[in-house]
């Protein structure tokens, strides 16, 4: 064996004579017998290097047979070159997994899912278990458990976080309290998962939100695993960071929806029923279906004292979508402070007019106002129409008659006028208050012909005698099938009904709709 002065210092116990197995480790050693016996099976190739460790080092060897059949190899320390490598791969592995969480996180606005996406990718990734830990509520501590393999699981706690070093700090968004400062052993037994063993270490990280605290991530290594390096920690925070994100992005989600639901109660029309001795049915279909609610609206106001009149309004904002229903929201409200005056419909109109000419609404409203008394064995009513379509009446015979109720749009001209008119009702006979959503729809069998008053009013001749809620859903189904799936505006119905008195004895007397008069 020889070797050159650099070759001496890579294998000090290289002298000229010794064998090369006693000097180089195994795998050069191995490597130059089989070079050093060439066969057609068994010559590495010189263009693939072999690659071994050499005192703490790590080296290309590169073979070359000599023209007396020895064997030189030369060696290239790659060492720095592998490192850069293995910390380019762990770089993009690392880019790789916060792409994928970021995906996976934002997908879903619901906080549980975040939670379980967040507490089983870290426990995949980046430990043996981990917790996702959120704010308490009700003196409970929402957490998040899982293994590594498993499946996320949801308990609520009742602990203090505080018992836990840096667990309280980390919920009110504390920096991190580095793991070396933990005490594994300290660990209590509700943070440990079934099964898991002695803990090694623990990282404990807060998870930012927007603002506020989102919650916090604790991770769990097992005593045989390695612990969490400086930089393993410093990862895990990027993570949280991602997760927190997402986590205040659905608690917040959450909290619009609850409080867009509470708002949506208020606005949706109400259902509608008898009230002292007459009947009321009401339907509604916003412009979009994916609405709930839009510029229509209707109500109907009980009188304060049992047998007086009760008020009815229905109306039409201008525009559609939520910004119209925010308007009918402060028409509703306005008509409900004004309910001492409901036997006045021109001064309530009047009011009305001027509370919307004053807010910083530019929206303008058609509305009808009806007063429905039950007085023996008929109804009487009051209407007034501001700018709105005119109430029809359905006589028992079929006749359908326009009530001559007119007046002025409200909330676009300073001063209005309006028309009141009063009718009486039978029993059975019903008196339909409608918006121009209706008779505005357009369909047919070319797609763009208007439903029309004249086909509203033959329809309407057919429900002689039909009791209120029948009139309504007969109303709203010829209007779907006139429309099919084309746009159209907001739709709403008001039937007022005299109910029948005559009781057919076959059926005692008191099964609702079972009548003769």
């Amino acid at each position: 064996m020889r070797c050159n002065d650099a070759a001496g210092l890579l294998l000090p116990a290289a002298t000229p004579g010794t064998p090369l197995v006693e000097v180089a480790p195994a795998w050069l050693s191995a490597a130059h017998d089989v070079f050093s016996s060439p066969g057609p099976h068994t010559v590495p190739d010189p263009e693939e290097p072999l690659h071994g460790v050499i005192g703490g080092r790590r080296f290309e060897a590169h073979p070359t047979r000599r023209d007396d059949g020895s064997v030189a190899w030369w060696f290239v320390d790659d060492t720095d070159h592998q490192l850069v490598q293995e910390a380019l791969r762990m770089e993009r592995e690392r880019t790789a997994f916060l792409a994928k969480a970021s995906s996976l996180l934002l997908s879903s606005l619901n906080l549980g899912r975040c939670m379980d996406v967040t507490a089983q990718m870290a426990a995949e990734s980046l430990a043996d278990a981990a917790l996702a830990i959120a704010p308490s509520r009700s003196s409970r501590l929402p957490v998040v458990t899982c293994l590594r393999g498993g499946t996320p699981v949801l308990a609520d706690m009742s602990v203090d976080p505080d018992d836990v070093p840096g667990l309280g700090e980390a919920l009110r968004g504390f920096p991190p309290v580095p793991s070396r400062w933990l005490d594994p052993a300290a660990a209590p037994a509700w943070m440990v998962p079934e099964g898991f063993g002695p803990v090694g270490s623990i990282v404990i990280t807060p998870l930012p939100g927007h603002g506020v605290p989102a919650g916090a991530l604790v991770l769990l290594r097992k005593a045989e695993t390695a612990s969490f390096s400086a930089e393993e920690e410093v990862f895990a925070r990027l993570f949280a960071a991602r997760a927190g994100a997402a986590m205040s992005a659905a608690r917040l989600y959450a909290e619009q929806t609850a409080i867009t639901d509470v708002l949506m109660r208020e606005l949706l029309p109400p259902v509608l029923h008898q009230v002292s001795g007459v009947d009321f049915a009401g339907g509604y279909r916003p412009s979009a279906d994916h609405e709930r609610i839009g510029g229509d609206f209707y109500d109907v106001h009980p009188a304060t004292v049992e047998g007086e009149a009760s008020l009815v309004s229905l109306g039409d904002v201008c525009g559609k979508g939520l910004e119209a229903a925010v308007l009918t929201g402060k028409i509703r409200n306005t008509l409900h402070a004004l309910l001492p005056l409901a036997s006045d419909h021109q001064r309530m109109l009047r009011l009305l007019n001027t509370a919307l000419l004053s807010s910083h609404h530019t929206r303008f409203a058609t509305m009808v106002l009806a007063s429905a008394q039950r007085l023996g064995n008929t109804v009487d009513l009051k209407l007034t129409s501001g700018g709105h379509p005119s109430p029809l009446i359905i006589r028992a015979d079929g006749t359908v008659e326009e009530t001559d109720t007119h007046g002025t749009l409200i909330g676009a001209l300073p001063d209005i006028s309006t028309v009141t008119v009063t009718a009486s009702l039978a029993p059975g006979e019903s008196c339909v208050l409608y918006t121009d959503g209706i008779t505005e729809a357009k369909g047919g069998p070319m797609g763009d012909t208007l439903f029309g008053d004249e086909r509203l009013k033959r329809a309407l001749s057919g429900c002689a005698g039909m009791p209120a809620e029948g009139i309504v859903e007969h109303v709203q189904m010829l209007a779907a099938q006139w429309l099919g799936n084309r746009p159209h505006d907001d739709m709403a119905v008001v039937v007022i009904s005299a109910p029948r008195t005559h009781h057919l004895s076959a059926v005692n007397g008191h099964t609702r709709g079972r009548f003769t008069a």
